[in-house]
């Protein structure tokens, strides 16, 4: 059979030189014998860089945390995560370094934190070593709601040196003020004074000017009240 395919010019195979990663090569692809030589220059387009297998997201609170899942990378230098809102306004949420080269499932996540009420949507930016890229869109909108209920969180971290971060709920628009007591009961700080529209916010306040001690933290919008209790150390 090979003899008769050899002496009837019937050999056709692809032979050349091909980059570590497989998608830049140099390819002959007439007969084997007994023909001109064709060499061409090109992308292998019949290998993808990457298959997505899964796109997913979830939402807690303000937070959306995405998950994806991978079952073949090449030349992958990993993924930029954007964000837009329903006019298509897409901004860099973060980026997600990968392995390169894999040809087992890979899985990956990112949480995008502290969103303000509305409706965004999200697709990863597969980049290349090269500079290539490539989109995947995930499916759907995201819903950021208005919180159920007024809520003023304990500060992170506490107790704190210099810096930490306040966060609070509000159901109403509303004017809104955030103040700081010291143990007397004296204001030494207002970190919020203005009308704020229903959703979730977050206060740095930086303790670098005061003193250590507990501090007071108080936050008044419409009807609703709540104070609590900080440490600052140094």
């Amino acid at each position: 059979m090979f003899l008769n395919n050899y002496y009837n010019g019937n050999l056709f195979y692809k032979i050349g030189i091909q980059n570590s990663s497989g998608t830049i090569g140099l390819q002959y692809p007439g007969p084997l014998f007994g023909s001109p030589l064709a060499v061409t220059f090109a992308q292998i387009n019949s290998v993808l860089p990457v298959e997505l297998a899964a796109f997913t997201s979830s939402v807690n609170d303000n937070n959306v945390t995405l998950l994806w899942q991978t079952s073949r990378e090449i030349n992958n230098s990993g993924f930029d995560i954007e964000r837009s809102g329903l006019e298509n306004n897409w901004s860099k949420a973060g980026f997600v370094k990968c392995t390169v080269n894999s040809d087992e499932p890979k899985y990956y996540s990112f949480i995008d934190k502290n969103l303000t009420t509305g409706k965004y949507k999200y697709r990863l930016k597969q980049i290349d070593f090269n500079g290539s890229f490539e989109y995947f869109d995930l499916a759907g909108e995201i819903v950021i709601g208005i919180p159920e209920k007024y809520e003023l969180s304990q500060n992170y971290p506490n107790p704190f040196n210099p810096v930490t971060v306040i966060r609070y709920a509000l159901t109403e628009n509303g004017f809104t003020n955030l103040k700081i007591y010291d143990i007397t009961g004296r204001e030494v700080a207002k970190l919020v004074n203005e009308k704020q529209d229903a959703g979730r916010y977050e206060v740095t306040f930086n303790g670098s000017n005061f003193a250590s001690g507990v501090y007071f933290y108080e936050l008044r919008s419409g009807e609703f009240v709540s104070q609590k209790r900080m440490f600052l150390l140094k």
